[in-house]
């Protein structure tokens, strides 16, 4: 450690550093506003929003170890081996700086250039509104060899700092349990913040940061994700589970302009791109101006290349942007002061400097490589000519898809059963597995704002096809056509017609599949329907119970027992008659909109895109070609399964 990292002041971060911009309001009242969601989602954001203070103090230079731990009860610890929040008299607020950073609401030194060139997280309310959202709170001050310690419930302090002791660590710990009169899901899930925690470990090259649960004494847990190979090693985790055409993974890193950036992609054999972009370790899932740098530099590129080494059997050939990133896995980490964010999630990139920077630095960076690496550059170029022939034979199939040459002219071969309302927003469109289902869904629904587009057979695996074949396929022209949006470079957001795209389908394995089949075309090929919001899953019963009048309908076996439990309190159990629902088909037009399709009854899960990383995974692993991650994915998660039928 450098002289500056064992004495704080030495970098000038004391209590003049921590700037209040407005005090902490009503944070307890509209949690939703800070967080995004009272439920599993939001829970596991208040350890983010911990942690990216700890990031912080990595990206300054400060902080090497971050350690995080489940304890018993549900509670969270988060410790880093950073500076440690500033202890001493905040000038204009006559007290400790750490109790100002913990108790209001857009404090903290990230607002202070001179502490934090950049920083990551909801931009200095993290930490305040963690206070403000737990039972309870504590936060540990390792600093100047003293340990300093301040306490809190519901965001109050209830005991000011007070020096408890002597230490020869520095850093932060921060303690808390989520008050679950605020939060409606009240378990930490290991898997979810594991995603995370290992994304900021692959973004933050040679970051220690420790996962620790000890909720069961038998089962303590401990990982450590530690990547000296940073991007390089998040590109072999991403492409774990297909076959590259070139084993080096490319990188480039440096600066341009003041602006940090890391990239590092590699080709594989597959027909989609992955590409994640990040901006002060923030996932920018809508991209924004770096990716389009960076698209733009690769295009011009690799065309520059291909004609200067005379790779086109043409001389006017061109490769598009979606021949040259057909199989590419990338990713892209910047570093910017001022972020500015737009976009529906807040996570588009808008600074119009940056991509100029970005397309800049991987033109010079790439044309070096592939005059050093003519072998790797001519595979890219190869691949990205079998997609442009591709694309040729697609464009008469994408033209079927045009709203003007299909709906209006009534030429649908699924039978589109269309709702009269024409605003978007209050719109609705089924996509029902099987004809005998789509015709219960057609006479149960509301006709003025349900649409029922009923799908034959299963749709073809977009993991393993080409865009060609793709779009020969039937039932994805229709999908495309009665969405309205257009598809690849015709693609418009403004002409979905339906604010709600939900997928129905049988609650057995068929239906499973097909519904997988569904996300997998979405993910791929139409993924601004998930980050925008518009994607569902209908929630049908698996049962309905029924003693004499009186009926329920069931989602899972225990909810069925209770059930019986309840209706035939008193009496015998055997009462009870049960039928259990294999398919959608099996009920009649009224129990399908009481119980799957009436906005007022009606349970449906929103399909979120929360971590890009872990969904190209798992769609790779379900879907793709390697057999050997699935078969292990199967036999270690076949316990979880319930009710499917075989």
């Amino acid at each position: 450690m450098s002289d500056n990292q064992t004495n704080p002041a030495a970098k000038g971060y004391s209590a003049e550093s921590i700037t209040v911009l407005k005090g902490l309001e009503a944070v307890r009242k509209r949690p939703a506003m800070y967080i995004g969601d009272v439920g599993k989602r939001g829970l596991h954001h208040l350890v983010y929003e911990v942690v990216d203070n700890s990031i912080d103090e990595a990206l300054a230079g400060h902080c090497d170890t971050i350690t995080v731990t489940i304890g018993k009860g549900e509670t969270i610890t988060v410790e880093d081996n950073g500076r440690g929040i500033p202890v001493d008299m905040h000038k204009d607020e006559g007290r400790p700086a750490v109790e100002v950073v913990m108790t209001s609401l857009h404090a903290g030194g990230k607002f202070d250039k001179d502490s934090y060139k950049v920083s990551g997280g909801l931009h200095g309310v993290g930490v305040s509104v963690v206070n403000a959202l737990a039972e309870w709170l504590t936060v540990e001050v390792y600093r100047d060899k003293k340990v300093h310690e301040v306490s809190f419930a519901g965001g109050i302090m209830t005991e000011g700092m007070k020096i408890t002791g002597k230490t020869k660590k520095r850093g932060t710990k921060v303690t808390f349990k989520a008050d679950d009169d605020i939060f409606s899901h009240h378990i930490f899930d290991w898997d979810v913040l594991e995603d995370r925690i290992r994304e900021l470990a692959f973004l933050n090259k040679g970051l220690s940061i420790k996962m620790v649960d000890e909720r069961e004494d038998e089962n303590m847990r401990s990982e450590d994700y530690l990547y000296k190979g940073g991007l390089k090693q998040f590109i072999d985790y991403l492409n774990e589970n297909k076959h590259a055409i070139h084993p080096q993974v490319v990188a480039f890193e440096g600066e341009k302009d003041d602006v940090p950036i890391d990239i590092a992609f590699q080709y594989n054999d597959s027909y989609s791109e992955n590409i994640l972009s990040y901006v002060n370790n923030i996932n920018t899932i809508e991209g924004g101006t770096h990716l389009s740098g960076l698209r733009t530099a690769l295009t011009r590129t690799l065309n520059n290349y291909a004609q200067r080494n005379n790779l086109f059997k043409k001389t006017n050939a061109t490769l598009s942007g979606d021949d040259v990133r057909e199989g590419l896995t990338a990713v892209i980490s910047i570093k910017v002061a001022e972020p500015q964010f737009e976009g529906q999630t807040k996570t588009k990139l808008g600074n119009g400097d940056i991509k100029g920077i970005v397309d800049s630095f991987v033109s010079d960076q790439l044309n070096e490589f592939m005059e050093q690496h003519p072998a790797i550059a001519k595979r890219v170029i190869e691949k990205s000519l079998m997609a442009a022939q591709a694309r040729d034979a697609a464009r008469k199939a994408r033209e079927l898809t045009r709203r003007k040459s299909a709906l209006e002219s009534g030429d649908l071969p699924g039978k589109l059963a269309d709702c009269s309302t024409k605003d978007p927003s209050l719109c609705e469109i089924y996509l029902v597995e099987g004809d005998s289902a789509g015709g219960s869904a057609k006479q149960g629904r509301d006709r003025r704002y349900q649409a029922i587009l009923p799908l034959r057979g299963k749709i073809i695996n977009s993991e393993k096809a080409r865009i060609d074949k793709i779009l020969g396929n039937n039932e994805i022209r229709m999908m495309i056509t009665a969405f309205g949006t257009g598809f690849k470079e015709d693609f418009d957001l403004e002409k979905l017609r339906y604010h709600k795209i939900v997928i129905m389908t049988d609650a057995d394995v068929d239906g499973a599949h097909i519904r997988t089949l569904l996300l997998t075309f979405l993910f791929r090929y139409l993924p601004e329907l998930i980050i925008n919001g518009y994607v569902y899953i209908a929630m049908p019963p698996l049962y309905r119970v029924s003693v004499g009048k009186k009926e329920k309908y069931c989602f899972d076996d225990d909810e069925r027992d209770f059930a019986i439990k309840q209706m035939t309190e008193g009496g015998d159990p055997n009462r009870a008659k049960i039928q259990r629902y294999k398919g959608l088909g099996e009920m009649n037009p009224d129990q399908l909109w009481n119980t799957t399709m009436d906005p007022e009854t009606r349970t449906m899960m929103r399909v979120n895109l929360d971590d890009a990383a872990a969904a190209d995974r798992i769609f790779s692993t379900l879907m793709g070609d390697v057999v050997e991650p699935r078969r292990e994915f199967i036999q270690s998660h076949a316990k979880y399964v319930t009710n499917i039928d075989a």
